[in-house]
């Protein structure tokens, strides 16, 4: 092997274990939905598009409370539905659906509108302070390593969310009877870091606490308020586990 051909061996293996750079990154699109709702499998359709962008970092947050309609969701979460129900609260504005889509933090569209969703991604990305602290994560010996730089002063909560690629869900009652929808970037589990006040910080996480058997990558969010009052994001990256 030539030279030039271990750089590009060397490169790619970089490339394989290291997420994307906040610079990298214009949107973070979390998507409250749910298998008992029938509007939502073109948002879930939509989202997996977004997820093959590497300026976003798209994410499925499955709620249950339409589990009484005669499906319960397999993959719903009671933190994702306080998580929705905490951004209503801090815009003011009681929204709380599905498909809903939740821009950078800020924003809330119809989850199935792409051209909302960008429009709601201009928007957001003109606030001071919207995904402006780099995140860099690094996936290598058996662990998940998270850096933030130092930059302007903030208060924001660091959170890691394990995340399934693509979940199919044959779906055998409610609204969605009969049908097969895939879900994508799956979040399915919580986990903060830290607290951040602008100074430089490492984290770093073991694998095993991941559950990575059913988990295929992790995306970091840097996010200003707290898990009951969600602000903006800060900083995010997303990165593959394998």
């Amino acid at each position: 092997m030539g030279r030039s051909q271990v750089a590009l061996a060397i490169f790619a293996l970089v490339a394989s274990t290291v997420g994307a750079g906040a610079g990298d990154v214009r949107a973070v699109v979390e998507l409250f939905t749910s298998q008992g709702c029938s509007s939502c499998p073109p948002a879930d359709e939509l989202l997996g598009q977004l997820a093959k962008d590497p300026t976003v970092v798209a994410l499925s947050l499955p709620i249950d409370y339409w589990d009484y309609l005669g499906w319960k969701d397999t993959l719903a979460d009671p933190r994702h539905t306080a998580r929705q129900r905490a951004y209503a609260q801090v815009r003011g504005d009681r929204a709380v659906y599905t498909p809903q889509a939740v821009v950078n933090g800020a924003v809330h569209v119809q989850g199935s509108d792409q051209a909302a969703i960008n429009r709601a991604i201009g928007q957001t990305r003109q606030q001071p302070g919207t995904l402006s602290v780099p995140v860099q994560v690094a996936v290598g010996n058996g662990r998940v390593d998270v850096k933030l730089p130092a930059s302007h002063d903030a208060r924001a909560e660091v959170w890691l969310c394990a995340l399934a690629r693509s979940v199919p869900i044959t779906i055998a009652r409610g609204e969605n009877r009969g049908r097969t929808v895939t879900y994508y970037n799956v979040v399915r589990r919580w986990l903060k870091l830290g607290d951040w006040n602008g100074a430089a910080r490492a984290f770093n996480v073991p694998l095993s606490d991941l559950d990575a058997e059913k988990t295929s990558s992790v995306a970091v969010l840097v996010q200003a308020g707290n898990d009951h009052a969600p602000g903006r994001i800060l900083g995010a990256s997303i990165a593959d586990l394998h």
